[in-house]
Formats: structure tokens, C-alpha cells, sequence
């Protein structure tokens, strides 16, 4: 169960990608996918459109959305797997942490605006396949097509992190109804990228005994933005914790991404894969 090739953590237009949900099934099948998720941010309306992509390509599919959180002043995203996509509660949960995106949007293009940039929203929404979920990624792309950053990198940089221009705080879910969402419309709650946030060890520590307090199983070992370090730290964290580990890229793009679809190395063999805490939710083909 270790080497297979799973890919639990991607993202379509619907969200902050570039390409369609049937697209995305097509790479990661053609890469070599066993077993795939999408995880559009605080979204599920490409998810029957991925599944039944996945299904008829010969992969086994896991639900999947990853959902904006506030924890100690960082924004944090986690993971939800093998869910129940017509789960009431959940539905409602995305749609209230989606909203405000918009406003905020508008706060982003005036910042940039007073540093020279101007018609970044208008710009934004020209990549946004849902107004509901325009992002800094969006904003991203318009600098870049724009000519003022050479890539999106860049732009997170120079414009769109704390302390720069383009960046405006966002309030999001809190931690516990995010998990309580995903757990109670039978999922597993997953701790998407650990390394990427700016924690201090205390504040980690907190995030980790919470999540796990509220009912999270899992933590994102192997994924895109992790060093090999970083990989062989947070397997000892899952251990720590007694937590499963999951595998996922984090593709948005191919010509942004970092790590292609199904690239990452296998699941170091004393981790539990968080697909085992879910072989009754994994949808296979006929």
C-alpha cells in the first residue's frame, strides 16, 4: 500500500488552477495516478466532474477539498478526503468560509493600485472560473501576463504576502468546524503542507494537539512544497502524533507547478497512509 502511486491533493480552474477537472484526471492517469483526489479550495463543484473523469480513465477516486482556516494569525489549509460531497453542513461550512472573497479581492486591486499597479481585480478575474473564489493566485497571473513579475513566485514575493501592497488578512474558518465538517460527513481530516506555515515550535504544537482534539487523523507528509527534510520531519511528526500520512502534489498548473501529478516519493514504510483509514470511501472503476 505504501508505493502506490496516489495523488490526494490538486487543484482545477474551479479553484486556482488552470485546467478543467477532466483535464486534470487526463495528467495525473497519464502520469501514472492509482489513486487521485481533487481538492479545489472551499469548493465541490468540480467534484462529480473529477470523479466520474477519474473512474472512467481506470483510476479509484477519493473526494477531496481543501478548506481555508485561521489558526494564530496564520491562514492554514486543511485537507478533507473521502467525504460525503452532498454532506448539508459541510456544503454550508464551504459556501460561508467562501464568502468574503470578493470584498477582499477589491482591498487587494486598491493596494496594488497605490503602488502603481492598476486594473489588478478586473485583471484577477479574467483567471477566476468562479467569481465566489478568486485568490492571490489570480492576482498572481494578471502580474505576471502584465509584465511586472517574471513569475508567480515573484509576485508573492514583492506584492502579495503580509507586509507587502496586494496583501489584505482574511478572516476564514475556524479549526475545529473545518474538521467537524469533513468528520461528520465521513472523512479524514488531513494538515495540508505543515512546513509551509511560519509557526513558531509552540504555535505548531498547538495546531497539531487541536486538530487532533477536534477529530483530525492526518497529516500531509509527502507534497510539492516540502524539502526532503521537511518529508522526514513530518513523518516523525506523524509518528509523534499518531496521526496517518497522506501524499499529494499541491498541482495547480503546469506551467507554474513545482511537482507534477503523481511525482512524489512513496510514503516512507513505517507511516500509515491515510487511504487505509479509507478503503470503504474509494470509489473504483467498474
Amino acid at each position: 500500500m505504501q508505493s502506490l502511486n496516489a495523488d490526494l491533493h490538486s487543484h482545477s480552474n474551479v479553484s486556482d488552477g488552470t485546467l478543467t477537472p477532466e483535464a486534470l484526471a487526463e495528467r495525473a492517469h497519464a502520469q501514472g495516478v492509482a489513486l487521485w483526489a481533487l481538492t479545489d479550495h472551499d469548493e465541490l463543484s468540480g467534484q462529480r466532474r473529477a470523479r466520474d473523469s477519474a473512474l472512467a480513465l481506470g483510476m479509484s477516486y477519493l473526494s477531496g477539498t481543501e478548506i481555508s482556516v485561521s489558526f494564530a494569525g496564520e491562514t492554514v489549509h486543511i485537507d478533507g478526503l473521502g467525504f460525503d460531497v452532498d454532506d448539508a453542513a459541510l456544503n454550508a461550512g464551504l459556501a460561508a468560509t467562501r464568502s468574503g472573497r470578493t470584498e477582499r479581492a477589491q482591498q487587494m486591486a486598491a493596494g496594488l493600485a497605490q503602488v502603481g499597479i492598476a486594473g489588478a481585480f478586473e485583471g484577477a478575474m479574467r483567471y477566476v472560473g468562479n467569481p465566489a473564489l478568486i485568490s492571490r493566485t489570480h492576482f498572481a497571473r494578471f502580474l505576471v501576463e502584465s509584465g511586472v513579475c517574471s513569475d508567480t513566485y515573484e509576485v508573492f514575493r514583492r506584492y502579495l504576502t503580509e507586509g507587502k501592497p496586494g496583501y489584505v488578512e482574511h478572516r476564514w474558518a475556524a479549526l475545529g468546524d473545518a474538521v467537524s465538517w469533513i468528520t461528520g460527513a465521513g472523512g479524514v481530516a488531513v494538515i495540508a503542507h505543515p512546513a509551509r506555515y511560519r509557526f513558531s515550535p509552540t504555535a505548531e504544537y498547538a495546531l497539531f494537539t487541536e486538530f487532533i482534539a477536534h477529530g483530525g487523523a492526518a497529516v500531509e507528509v509527502m507534497t510539492g512544497s516540502h524539502s526532503s527534510a521537511e518529508q522526514a520531519r513530518y513523518g516523525e511528526t506523524a509518528i509523534e502524533f499518531g496521526l496517518a500520512a497522506s501524499r499529494g502534489s499541491d498541482f495547480h498548473s503546469p506551467g507554474e507547478s513545482r511537482t507534477e501529478l503523481g511525482a512524489l516519493p512513496a510514503l516512507p514504510g513505517r507511516l500509515t497512509p491515510v487511504w487505509q483509514l479509507l478503503q470503504d470511501r474509494i470509489q473504483v472503476p467498474a
